[in-house]
C-alpha cells in the first residue's frame, strides 16, 4: 500500500519516495504519495517529481489495486526506474484553493442540513446536489450564514473511528451517492470546529484547511434544479 502522507499533513508541499513499479497505462507507483489521487468528489492532484537524471510533470494521481497510488505523467516520456528515489513537489496553487473549496462545501452542508446527493471540488467553483424538493426560500441568506460560519474560523481536525463504529452511527454520513473510504479496519473523520462550537463532523477522505479563516469569502452562484427532488448548489471562491 501507498502511504498516503497528505492525511497526516495536507499542507506537505513535497517529499522523497521510491518507486515500486509502473501501471501498464504509464502511471508510476511510489512507497508513499504527497498527492491526492482523485476520489470523493475531489481531483487528483498535480505537480512535478524529480531524480536523478530525469523530471516529469505529474497530471494527476489515482488509486489503483492494492491500495496504491500512481501518479500519471502529463506526457509519454521516460519513466523512473523501480528503485528510483524521487522527489515529488505538489502544485500547491491547485492544492490549496481544492482544500479551501472542501472545506466550504462541508460548510455549505451546515446550512443546508440535507442529504447530499452529489459533488464536485474545483479550483474555482465546486457544487453539492442535495435532496432538495422545494429551493431555498431566500439564497441571500444562505449565502450569508455560509459566510458567517467561515468568519469564525473554527479549527479543522480529525480524528479515527472504526469501520464498526461507523456503520453503527450511520447519521455521520451525509453522502447518499458516495460512501466514506472503509475496509481499512478504521475510517477518518473531519470535525469542524471544537466542544460547544463544533458544527460538523463527517467521514471524508480529503484535503482540507486548518481553520475555516483561511477559506476566505465564497458566493453561492446559482441553484439548479436537477431531477424531480435533486438542486445544485454551486459556489466560487474569491481571491
Amino acid at each position: 500500500m501507498t502511504e498516503l502522507l497528505f492525511r497526516e499533513d495536507a499542507y506537505l508541499q513535497q517529499i522523497n519516495s521510491v518507486v515500486t513499479g509502473h501501471t501498464p497505462e504509464g502511471g508510476i507507483l511510489i512507497d508513499r504519495s504527497v498527492f491526492y489521487p482523485t476520489g470523493g468528489g475531489q481531483p487528483g492532484d498535480n505537480g512535478w517529481v524529480e531524480w536523478s537524471g530525469g523530471r516529469l510533470t505529474i497530471a494527476t494521481a489515482v488509486k489503483v489495486e492494492g491500495g496504491q497510488v500512481a501518479l500519471v505523467p502529463a506526457e509519454p516520456l521516460a519513466m523512473p526506474p523501480v528503485g528510483t528515489t524521487l522527489t515529488q513537489r505538489l502544485d500547491w496553487g491547485r492544492r490549496h484553493r481544492h482544500m479551501r473549496m472542501h472545506t466550504a462545501l462541508h460548510l455549505l452542508s451546515v446550512v443546508i442540513p440535507l442529504p447530499v446527493t452529489g459533488g464536485q471540488i474545483g479550483s474555482d467553483r465546486g457544487r453539492l446536489d442535495f435532496d432538495m424538493p422545494e429551493p431555498p426560500a431566500d439564497m441571500d441568506l444562505l449565502d450569508r450564514a455560509l459566510n458567517a460560519l467561515i468568519g469564525r474560523d473554527l479549527p479543522v481536525s480529525d480524528d479515527w473511528i472504526t469501520d464498526e463504529a461507523l456503520m453503527a452511527n450511520p447519521g455521520l454520513v451525509k453522502t447518499m451517492s458516495v460512501m466514506p473510504p472503509m475496509g481499512q479496519g478504521r475510517v477518518r473523520l473531519v470535525r469542524i470546529g471544537q466542544g460547544a462550537d463544533q458544527v460538523d463532523l463527517q467521514p471524508c477522505g480529503g484535503t482540507h484547511v486548518a481553520r475555516t479563516g483561511e477559506v476566505g469569502r465564497v458566493a453561492i452562484a446559482k441553484i439548479e434544479k436537477k431531477g424531480r427532488q435533486n438542486r445544485r448548489v454551486t459556489l466560487t471562491l474569491s481571491g
